[in-house]
């Protein structure tokens, strides 16, 4: 079973013990070893993001309980029975994807999947995996066990969305009464609520963390574009500086940057690429004539004269983004020009929005 699994899976690696070889280990680069499965765990542990085990539940749970150290740490880890007719996430279901690598796995060897997890089993929302598949970022991870307990305990709940996209509810039945979804933190702040998920590329203030945070998760949506045009050879340092300047004027979350716009004749700018790939954005460049279909307020015909664009932070901006406003239209700062658009969220949440 391990064999075909691993055949079905190529992105993975597939241990046994040497007294089970073929003779064609080597040539299928399957790793053998001796003794007791214990021996290698804390090392594929350290290497691996998910292990799948064909050993019982009991024994796993024992080989792995001296080895675990934080569920934000620990890879997934999945037992399947000797006969295959069970896949059981074991840990790290959330965040380590245990739970979607037992259904992948399930549905390959055509077994069943057991999923203990009460969000899952609820089909409610999975607090530690709110948001996860469109990029959201937990900031602040102290209250989920306590939120989660909210959740799926059905007690007043309150998602909080200013930004992010908004298709989030994925089953197929209404929210349930539980849960209420506001569209600004002051609306949610007026009712009385239990616990609460913030989703914002906002700076929350002080009173809204003390009431919103008191029992909330804050997610950050990927939902801010960066426009930036930069004299040649501007150092990547001057560029963070006004990037995190600007953005806290703004009062908004750096965690909250998808990707950083500029013109195509920047694509090789050192400056802008080394940030990009310290805040893992995706440097989006364009044209002169697609920067050009944007109607600007104030063209430059200095900069049409160098570049061929009328425009450069402001176009890219609203272009990437997808928006029709900026929510700053252009800052100059020393060698650098800034504009910041928000992704308009296009689809709406399972429920009533308040």
């Amino acid at each position: 079973m391990a064999r075909g699994l691993a055949d079905i899976f190529p992105a993975t690696d597939l241990y046994y013990m040497s007294k089970f070889a073929r003779g064609d280990e080597s040539d299928k680069n399957i790793r053998l070893f001796e003794g007791s499965v214990k021996l290698i765990l804390p090392e594929l542990f350290k290497s691996y993001n998910g292990i799948i085990l064909f050993i019982s539940l009991g024994a796993v749970v024992r080989m792995i309980a001296p080895i675990l150290e934080d569920k934000k740490k620990d890879p997934a880890v999945v037992v399947i029975d000797d006969r295959g007719e069970h896949v059981i996430s074991v840990l790290s279901g959330h965040l380590g994807g245990a739970n979607e690598l037992t259904r992948e796995a399930a549905k390959a060897i055509g077994a069943r999947p057991v999923i203990t997890t009460a969000s899952d089993v609820q089909q409610t929302i999975p607090v530690d995996m709110f948001g996860r598949s469109f990029g959201w970022v937990i900031e602040s991870f102290e209250k989920a066990t306590p939120v989660s307990a909210s959740v799926v305990n059905e007690e007043r709940v309150v998602v909080v969305q200013e930004a992010g996209e908004k298709n989030w509810w994925m089953y197929d039945k209404p929210l349930p009464p539980s849960i209420r979804v506001y569209d600004s933190a002051n609306k949610a702040m007026k009712t009385e609520f239990d616990a609460a998920l913030v989703v914002t590329d906002r700076l929350l203030d002080a009173s809204e963390e003390s009431v919103l945070l008191r029992n909330g998760v804050l997610y950050r949506p990927k939902s801010l574009v960066l426009g930036m045009g930069c004299n040649r050879g501007t150092s990547p340092e001057e560029i963070e500086a006004v990037i995190l300047v600007t953005l806290n004027e703004l009062r908004l979350s750096v965690k909250s940057v998808r990707s950083l716009a500029t013109i195509d004749l920047k694509k090789d700018e050192q400056g802008l690429l080394d940030v990009c790939k310290k805040y893992g954005w995706e440097l989006i460049t364009y044209t002169p004539e697609e920067l050009n279909t944007i109607s600007l307020k104030n063209p430059s015909e200095t900069v049409y004269r160098y570049t061929g664009a009328y425009g450069v932070s402001e176009p890219a901006a609203l272009l990437c983004a997808g928006a029709v406003d900026w929510l700053l239209e252009k800052k100059k700062i020393g060698n650098c020009t800034i504009s910041v658009a928000r992704i308009p969220a296009a689809e709406e949440a399972g429920g009533v929005r308040i």
